[in-house]
């Protein structure tokens, strides 16, 4: 069974979340903030991290850093989940080292595909081909812009 983590200040963004990843088989562990968020993961180990980047306190941002520093909590997938929609913050999502960038409102029904997508790539050892796709398709929008 895949456990993911939700680190989002919004209760019912990750109500969201927990529903209809619940209704895929998935089990979700939930944060209200960075650092339980932090706690949560070194503690529980999750398949993937569903991270909000405005938190107050400590943002998604520097939570996202914290986790891809510790040798404990650097392996699991970060996959950003956010209302910053624009080009400059996807992009910094991703140069963290985040391997998706989901903006909100989204369709939750198609979260948990989202999820076993990251997760298989990273079991598969596609985790820099996941992260090279998501550079390039970047690199297009900004040269659209």
């Amino acid at each position: 069974m895949i456990r993911v983590l939700v680190i989002d200040d919004e209760a019912p963004i990750r109500l969201l979340c927990r529903v209809n990843l619940e209704a895929e088989g998935m089990s979700v562990l939930e944060a209200g903030d960075g650092p339980g968020g932090v706690e949560v993961a070194r503690a529980e180990q999750p398949a993937v991290i569903l991270l909000d980047v405005m938190m107050p306190g400590l943002d998604g941002w520097r939570v996202a850093e914290m986790l891809l520093d510790d040798p404990v909590t650097r392996e699991i997938p970060i996959v950003f989940l956010t209302a910053r929609a624009d080009l400059r913050d996807r992009a910094r999502g991703i140069d963290l080292g985040g391997l998706d960038y989901i903006t909100k409102p989204f369709n939750p029904v198609e979260l948990a595909s989202l999820v076993r997508e990251v997760v298989g790539a990273v079991e598969r050892g596609e985790r820099e081909q996941l992260r090279g796709e998501k550079v390039s398709e970047l690199r297009e929008l900004f040269e659209g812009v």
